[in-house]
Protein backbone atom coordinates (compact mmCIF):
# COMPACT_ATOMS: atom_id res chain seq x y z
CA UNK A 1 0.00 0.00 0.00
CA UNK A 2 1.28 3.13 -0.93
CA UNK A 3 2.18 5.86 1.84
CA UNK A 4 3.28 9.89 2.79
CA UNK A 5 6.67 9.96 3.38
CA UNK A 6 7.91 12.72 4.66
CA UNK A 7 11.94 12.80 4.01
CA UNK A 8 13.09 16.28 5.64
CA UNK A 9 17.03 17.54 3.72
CA UNK A 10 15.76 15.10 0.37
CA UNK A 11 18.14 17.16 -2.06
CA UNK A 12 21.37 15.06 -1.91
CA UNK A 13 23.52 12.52 0.08
CA UNK A 14 21.14 9.87 2.14
CA UNK A 15 17.76 12.61 1.67
CA UNK A 16 18.19 12.14 -1.58
CA UNK A 17 18.73 8.41 -1.66
CA UNK A 18 15.37 8.11 0.86
CA UNK A 19 13.25 10.37 -2.01
CA UNK A 20 14.65 8.13 -4.73
CA UNK A 21 14.31 4.67 -2.79
CA UNK A 22 10.94 5.55 -1.30
CA UNK A 23 9.08 7.20 -4.84
CA UNK A 24 10.37 3.94 -6.74
CA UNK A 25 8.72 2.08 -4.48
CA UNK A 26 5.47 3.66 -5.15
CA UNK A 27 5.30 5.82 -1.93
CA UNK A 28 4.30 9.73 -2.10
CA UNK A 29 7.22 11.64 -1.11
CA UNK A 30 7.43 14.94 0.20
CA UNK A 31 10.66 16.31 0.80
CA UNK A 32 12.27 19.39 2.23
CA UNK A 33 14.92 22.14 1.13
CA UNK A 34 16.21 25.39 2.56
CA UNK A 35 18.00 27.17 -0.06
CA UNK A 36 16.92 27.92 -3.57
CA UNK A 37 20.95 26.96 -4.54
CA UNK A 38 19.54 23.50 -3.52
CA UNK A 39 17.85 22.95 -6.87
CA UNK A 40 14.90 20.92 -5.62
CA UNK A 41 12.49 21.23 -8.27
CA UNK A 42 15.19 19.38 -10.62
CA UNK A 43 14.36 16.55 -7.59
CA UNK A 44 10.77 16.79 -8.19
CA UNK A 45 10.94 16.89 -12.06
CA UNK A 46 12.16 13.79 -11.82
CA UNK A 47 9.72 11.63 -10.87
CA UNK A 48 5.78 10.98 -12.17
CA UNK A 49 3.72 14.41 -11.87
CA UNK A 50 2.28 14.59 -7.88
CA UNK A 51 4.89 11.79 -6.97
CA UNK A 52 7.64 13.65 -5.57
CA UNK A 53 6.78 17.22 -3.75
CA UNK A 54 9.24 19.98 -2.51
CA UNK A 55 8.95 22.12 0.39
CA UNK A 56 10.93 24.77 1.76
CA UNK A 57 11.83 24.13 5.60
CA UNK A 58 14.34 26.03 8.34
CA UNK A 59 15.03 23.68 11.43
CA UNK A 60 16.40 26.36 12.30
CA UNK A 61 13.53 28.27 12.91
CA UNK A 62 10.29 27.18 15.09
CA UNK A 63 7.71 30.10 12.56
CA UNK A 64 9.41 27.96 9.59
CA UNK A 65 8.52 24.61 11.39
CA UNK A 66 4.96 25.85 12.27
CA UNK A 67 4.52 26.79 9.22
CA UNK A 68 5.84 24.14 7.24
CA UNK A 69 3.53 21.37 9.41
CA UNK A 70 0.22 23.70 8.66
CA UNK A 71 0.99 23.63 4.84
CA UNK A 72 1.56 19.82 4.83
CA UNK A 73 -1.59 18.46 2.47
CA UNK A 74 -1.70 15.62 5.07
CA UNK A 75 -0.31 13.79 7.90
CA UNK A 76 2.92 11.49 7.18
CA UNK A 77 2.33 7.93 7.01
CA UNK A 78 6.28 7.78 7.64
CA UNK A 79 8.59 10.60 8.63
CA UNK A 80 12.55 10.54 7.94
CA UNK A 81 14.12 13.20 10.66
CA UNK A 82 17.30 13.37 8.22
CA UNK A 83 18.01 16.98 7.63
CA UNK A 84 20.74 18.23 9.26
CA UNK A 85 24.57 20.43 8.99
CA UNK A 86 27.88 18.67 9.72
CA UNK A 87 31.11 20.08 11.16
CA UNK A 88 31.90 21.53 7.56
CA UNK A 89 28.44 22.33 6.22
CA UNK A 90 27.47 24.70 9.22
CA UNK A 91 30.10 26.74 7.49
CA UNK A 92 27.65 28.14 5.10
CA UNK A 93 25.33 29.78 7.29
CA UNK A 94 27.68 30.65 10.68
CA UNK A 95 30.70 32.59 10.78
CA UNK A 96 32.31 31.92 14.27
CA UNK A 97 32.89 28.99 15.94
CA UNK A 98 30.11 29.81 18.90
CA UNK A 99 27.64 30.34 16.15
CA UNK A 100 28.59 27.21 14.17
CA UNK A 101 28.45 25.24 17.53
CA UNK A 102 24.65 26.84 18.41
CA UNK A 103 23.74 26.18 14.66
CA UNK A 104 24.78 22.22 14.80
CA UNK A 105 22.73 21.58 18.25
CA UNK A 106 19.75 23.97 17.43
CA UNK A 107 19.22 22.16 13.54
CA UNK A 108 20.68 19.17 14.63
CA UNK A 109 18.54 18.77 17.87
CA UNK A 110 16.13 21.40 18.40
CA UNK A 111 14.80 21.42 14.66
CA UNK A 112 14.34 17.92 15.08
CA UNK A 113 12.64 17.91 18.53
CA UNK A 114 10.49 20.87 17.32
CA UNK A 115 9.07 19.41 14.42
CA UNK A 116 8.54 15.68 16.16
CA UNK A 117 6.43 17.75 18.49
CA UNK A 118 4.07 19.00 15.91
CA UNK A 119 3.83 15.86 13.79
CA UNK A 120 3.67 13.06 16.37
CA UNK A 121 0.13 13.97 17.84
CA UNK A 122 -1.85 14.13 14.87
CA UNK A 123 0.03 10.34 14.06
CA UNK A 124 -1.34 9.07 17.94
CA UNK A 125 -4.46 10.62 16.73
CA UNK A 126 -4.99 8.72 13.63
CA UNK A 127 -2.94 5.68 15.63
CA UNK A 128 -0.39 4.90 13.64
CA UNK A 129 2.72 5.86 11.67
CA UNK A 130 6.45 5.02 11.43
CA UNK A 131 9.48 7.46 13.20
CA UNK A 132 13.00 7.38 11.20
CA UNK A 133 15.36 9.36 13.21
CA UNK A 134 19.37 9.34 11.63
CA UNK A 135 21.75 10.22 13.69
CA UNK A 136 25.54 9.13 13.03
CA UNK A 137 28.01 6.82 14.49
CA UNK A 138 29.71 9.61 15.56
CA UNK A 139 27.97 10.44 18.66
CA UNK A 140 25.06 8.66 18.36
CA UNK A 141 27.10 5.06 18.46
CA UNK A 142 31.03 6.49 19.50
CA UNK A 143 33.12 8.94 19.55
CA UNK A 144 35.94 9.89 17.25
CA UNK A 145 39.28 12.24 18.19
CA UNK A 146 39.24 15.55 16.47
CA UNK A 147 36.05 16.00 14.98
CA UNK A 148 33.79 18.62 16.41
CA UNK A 149 32.09 19.09 19.80
CA UNK A 150 28.66 20.30 19.11
CA UNK A 151 28.47 18.07 16.25
CA UNK A 152 28.86 14.68 17.78
CA UNK A 153 26.71 16.35 20.74
CA UNK A 154 23.79 17.14 18.58
CA UNK A 155 24.02 13.38 16.66
CA UNK A 156 23.93 12.07 20.43
CA UNK A 157 20.82 14.43 21.65
CA UNK A 158 19.15 12.38 17.83
CA UNK A 159 19.80 9.01 19.52
CA UNK A 160 18.41 9.95 22.93
CA UNK A 161 15.33 11.55 21.57
CA UNK A 162 14.90 7.84 19.60
CA UNK A 163 15.69 5.67 22.32
CA UNK A 164 13.35 8.01 24.56
CA UNK A 165 10.65 8.01 22.34
CA UNK A 166 10.60 4.34 21.65
CA UNK A 167 10.64 4.23 25.45
CA UNK A 168 7.07 6.47 25.43
CA UNK A 169 5.28 4.83 22.28
CA UNK A 170 6.26 1.05 22.84
CA UNK A 171 1.97 0.13 23.29
CA UNK A 172 1.47 2.87 20.99
CA UNK A 173 1.06 2.25 16.63
CA UNK A 174 3.75 4.81 16.14
CA UNK A 175 7.25 2.68 15.80
CA UNK A 176 10.31 4.16 16.15
CA UNK A 177 13.82 3.90 14.85
CA UNK A 178 17.20 5.03 14.78
CA UNK A 179 19.91 4.82 11.94
CA UNK A 180 23.48 5.86 12.75
CA UNK A 181 25.27 5.87 9.35
CA UNK A 182 28.56 5.37 9.44
CA UNK A 183 31.36 7.18 6.63
CA UNK A 184 28.90 7.42 3.96
CA UNK A 185 29.89 8.97 0.08
CA UNK A 186 27.85 12.03 0.79
CA UNK A 187 28.38 15.46 0.31
CA UNK A 188 28.44 16.03 3.93
CA UNK A 189 30.95 13.53 4.88
CA UNK A 190 33.39 14.83 1.66
CA UNK A 191 33.50 18.50 3.00
CA UNK A 192 34.35 17.20 7.02
CA UNK A 193 36.81 14.26 6.22
CA UNK A 194 37.97 14.04 2.34
CA UNK A 195 37.98 17.33 0.74
CA UNK A 196 41.05 18.51 2.34
CA UNK A 197 43.14 15.59 1.89
CA UNK A 198 45.29 14.61 -1.58
CA UNK A 199 44.58 11.61 -3.49
CA UNK A 200 47.07 9.44 -1.87
CA UNK A 201 45.62 10.99 1.96
CA UNK A 202 41.91 9.89 0.42
CA UNK A 203 42.77 6.53 -0.52
CA UNK A 204 44.59 6.07 2.47
CA UNK A 205 41.45 7.04 4.76
CA UNK A 206 39.17 5.32 2.21
CA UNK A 207 41.17 1.85 2.58
CA UNK A 208 40.85 2.43 6.56
CA UNK A 209 37.54 1.77 6.67
CA UNK A 210 35.54 -0.87 7.14
CA UNK A 211 35.16 -3.41 3.91
CA UNK A 212 37.89 -0.77 2.46
CA UNK A 213 35.32 1.48 1.22
CA UNK A 214 32.69 4.36 2.01
CA UNK A 215 28.98 3.21 2.57
CA UNK A 216 26.53 4.40 -0.48
CA UNK A 217 23.43 6.14 0.48
CA UNK A 218 21.03 4.46 -1.04
CA UNK A 219 22.36 1.65 1.81
CA UNK A 220 21.03 3.26 3.87
CA UNK A 221 17.86 4.20 2.29
CA UNK A 222 17.20 0.81 1.51
CA UNK A 223 17.77 -0.06 5.13
CA UNK A 224 15.11 3.19 5.98
CA UNK A 225 12.50 1.54 3.58
CA UNK A 226 12.68 -1.65 5.30
CA UNK A 227 11.96 -0.01 8.81
CA UNK A 228 8.36 0.71 7.38
CA UNK A 229 7.69 -2.88 6.63
CA UNK A 230 5.67 -5.19 9.32
CA UNK A 231 8.76 -7.30 9.69
CA UNK A 232 10.93 -4.20 11.29
CA UNK A 233 8.41 -3.94 14.09
CA UNK A 234 10.84 -5.79 16.56
CA UNK A 235 12.97 -3.29 16.12
CA UNK A 236 10.86 -0.78 17.86
CA UNK A 237 13.24 1.64 19.76
CA UNK A 238 16.64 0.59 18.25
CA UNK A 239 18.89 2.13 17.69
CA UNK A 240 20.75 0.89 14.70
CA UNK A 241 24.77 1.24 13.95
CA UNK A 242 24.55 1.33 10.02
CA UNK A 243 28.23 1.42 9.68
CA UNK A 244 29.72 -1.89 8.69
CA UNK A 245 31.44 -2.50 12.03
CA UNK A 246 32.90 1.06 12.16
CA UNK A 247 31.21 1.96 15.38
CA UNK A 248 32.99 -1.53 16.68
CA UNK A 249 36.04 -0.61 15.76
CA UNK A 250 36.34 3.71 15.42
CA UNK A 251 39.99 3.27 15.48
CA UNK A 252 39.71 2.13 11.98
CA UNK A 253 38.87 5.62 11.14
CA UNK A 254 42.83 7.74 10.16
CA UNK A 255 42.45 11.25 10.88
Amino acid sequence: MSKKVLVTGGTSGIGRAFVDVFAKSGHEVWFTYLNASENSKEVSKSYDVGKVIDFKLDLADHDSVKSFVETLPGVPDVIIHNAGLGSKTVERVANTPHEQAEALIKVNAIGTLWLSNLLLPKMLERGSGKIILISSVGGGITQFTGFSYADGMSKAAVAFLGRSLGADLAQSGVEVFTICPGATDTPMFRASTLDALNDAERKLVIASLPKFRLIDPSEIAELGLFLTTEAAKILHGAVLDASMGLGSNPGLLLK
